[in-house]
């Protein structure tokens, strides 16, 4: 009956009867190989890293958690992250005490989301870790048009000289901070080049970036 008024639906395929279902839990598992080294077409200069294509069960659920308020969807694309993050660490990529600067958003678009799902995503998969701080530095300035349909170029034109640094970044007794960058979607590398850049002009060490998904 419960279904009836309120009926649940999986944020990876809409099957109903369960907010999230196993095929889908699946899709997001990070395999022993991931997060994989990507390419995009503008590099930032650091190595990016991606836990997956955008597509299937993982490119609905981030919309779903994205523009559809689907809150409950945290918990997955959060574990997700923690074991992406916890591979570089392993790998020797990333050394703890560390940073996580998550990627700018829009404020409208923030404020429309209710709060700024990347920092969410963020804050969740790094619960517990005392060596390891969320820290939201960047923002984009006014004007900045949504990427979407764009090229890369119209991309890098569009976000070039509008993300800011709004909190101050700093390591252990004022040396330079290590930082990872973490984004939901890496699409052409634009917003990734433009962070990093603004992140390394504040000086801070920026050693890589990890996206959920690359398009």
């Amino acid at each position: 009956m419960l279904d009836l008024v309120l009926p649940l639906e999986c944020g990876g395929c809409g099957a109903r009867s369960t907010r999230w279902c196993g095929a889908c839990a699946g899709e997001l598992t990070v395999k022993p190989d991931e997060p994989h080294l990507i390419s995009p077409r503008l590099e930032p200069g650091v190595p990016v890293f991606s836990l997956g294509r955008y597509a299937g069960a993982r490119r609905e659920a981030i919309l779903a958690f994205k523009e559809r308020g689907r809150a409950d969807l945290v918990d997955p694309l959060a574990a997700a992250l923690r074991v992406g993050l916890a591979r570089l660490l392993d790998w020797g990529v990333l050394e703890e005490p560390l940073t996580v600067v998550p990627a700018p958003t829009r404020r409208w678009a923030a404020r429309r989301r209710g709060g700024d799902p990347v920092a969410r995503l963020a804050l969740a998969a790094t619960d517990g870790h005392r060596d390891i701080t969320v820290v939201q530095a960047v923002r984009t300035r006014a004007l900045v048009a949504d990427s979407v349909g764009l090229s890369s170029a119209d991309r890098q034109r569009n976000i070039a000289g509008r993300v800011k640094i709004v909190r101050p970044l700093e390591g252990r007794h004022g040396a330079a901070c290590e930082v990872l960058v973490v984004d939901d979607i890496v699409t052409t590398g634009a917003t990734a080049c433009e962070t990093v850049r603004v992140l390394r002009a504040a000086g801070a060490t920026v050693i890589a970036v990890l996206a959920l998904a690359n398009a």
